[in-house]
């Protein structure tokens, strides 16, 4: 297998990544160039934090489609799959957003500030449908990708950004709405235009699966409980990774300047997402092209290309004025915001490269099936950032260098672990 072969598989799988995870920091931008700025920038940050978190469960049904679906059948089933999640899920928002709930969550769980948490209910409201749109749209990119049509996805994720930038613009322009409720609509305008497109285009695929292989020598049909047994632990995965926001927000509403915190920690957070992005596209890509064990080194050698190419660009965006051009001329961030955030974006350096490695060890797992592995892996990640959280906490430590801490060496542990379990290529 050629590297440039794996890149040209890999790439519009980056694109869609980095297409989708620069909506975050464009419309904070907006949102930044609206009264009350700090404030609607820490209750939008937290919102897609808790919007996220909920969604957790369907975030790997891209691997999952991705794995199982192989034909007719088993593309019934995994959708029933992803169908049942969706409604629960959106239940799940619904009572959050509309009940009690919040008020249990975010101002006595969370702590959260009442001049923040004061704004995260409507928006939560706005955004209800978000986790069925997710799911939707996951589980048909997944079918692409299993397709070959990787293109597709990056195109799907294009209009869903062009889409946040015409309603955010729009609604900017306008100046009407609080921040708050931009980022809300606009975000939720992108989804519904993504999975539109994702179900359109998916059509001439769904409708060239074939009916299983039948007969002596054909492998056993897919059943439902399969294909939970082997997207539970991943759903268990997402969702432990993802409650490190909420765990961070709850840290950093303890710490000394708490709502100067919690505005710069989205900040630094979308910022390294986004240098993550050719990260999370290697698990899908790992799945679908490890074939046999002479497939193992040159993916092995192409993540780890990729994982220097991370580290390098990271370093050339945080340790020169082009960290400045993103906080203060993108981003629009007060001093104090800024200040904070270069703080966590230096502590954070390794991130982009440390995630490379773990997503492509986890991608080897997923495709040999052992999911409850990259399960026990990300709670080993949990219980670090817990424990690195709970010293600050006692210590009371300043607030985004010990969330970044804890983000560091949580992902270094789980990488350690996943390195540990993962074997060389097998004959």
């Amino acid at each position: 297998m050629r590297q440039i072969d794996i890149f040209r598989f890999w790439l519009p799988l980056f694109a869609s990544w980095l297409l989708m995870l620069a909506e975050g920091p464009l419309v904070s931008a907006a949102v930044n160039r609206l009264p009350d700025e700090v404030v609607m920038l820490a209750a939008f940050g937290l919102v897609i934090s808790l919007a996220v978190l909920m969604e957790s469960p369907v975030i790997n049904l891209l691997a999952t489609a991705t794995t199982l679906v192989h034909d007719r059948a088993s593309y019934v089933l995994v959708r029933r799959h992803s169908v049942h999640w969706a409604v629960v899920l959106t239940v799940v928002q619904a009572l959050v957003a509309f009940t009690p709930l919040f008020d249990v969550l975010v101002l006595r769980l969370l702590a959260i500030p009442e001049e923040v948490a004061v704004w995260m209910r409507p928006a939560l409201q706005i955004m209800v449908p978000w986790s069925a749109l997710i799911a939707w749209r996951r589980f048909l990119q997944g079918v692409l990708i299993h397709a070959g049509r990787t293109r597709l996805v990056a195109w799907g994720t294009a209009v869903r950004l062009v889409t946040v930038l015409a309603i955010a613009g729009g609604l900017l322009a306008w100046g009407g709405w609080p921040g708050i409720y931009l980022g809300a609509v606009a975000l939720m305008a992108g989804v519904v235009t993504e999975a539109v497109f994702a179900t359109v285009v998916s059509r001439p695929v769904v409708r060239g699966l074939k009916p299983p292989p039948e007969g002596p020598g054909a492998p056993a049909p897919l059943t439902y409980r399969a294909v939970a047994a082997f997207h539970l632990p991943l759903a268990g995965t997402a969702t432990l990774t993802l409650l490190t926001q909420p765990l961070a927000s709850f840290s950093l509403a303890r710490l000394t300047l708490p709502t100067l915190s919690l505005a710069a920690w989205p900040v630094i957070l979308f910022l390294t997402l986004i240098m993550r992005a050719g990260a999370l596209a290697l698990p899908e890509v790992i799945i679908a092209l490890r074939k046999t064990a002479a497939d193992h080194d040159p993916l092995r050698r192409f993540s780890l290309t990729l994982a220097a190419a991370g580290l390098f660009a990271m370093t050339a965006l945080v340790l020169t004025p082009l960290a400045d051009l993103y906080l203060v001329g993108l981003q629009n961030t007060t001093p104090e915001v800024a200040a904070l955030a270069r703080q966590g974006l230096l502590i954070l350096l390794p991130m982009p490269a440390i995630v490379t490695l773990i997503c492509w060890l986890r991608g080897t797992l997923m495709g040999e099936r052992r999911t409850g592995l990259v399960n026990v892996a990300m709670g080993v990640r949990l219980a670090v950032f817990i424990a690195v959280l709970s010293v600050g906490l006692a210590f009371a430590w300043p607030g985004i260098p010990t969330a970044a801490w804890a983000v560091n060496l949580s992902v270094l542990m789980e990488l350690a672990y996943l390195g540990w379990k993962v074997e060389g290529p097998k004959s």
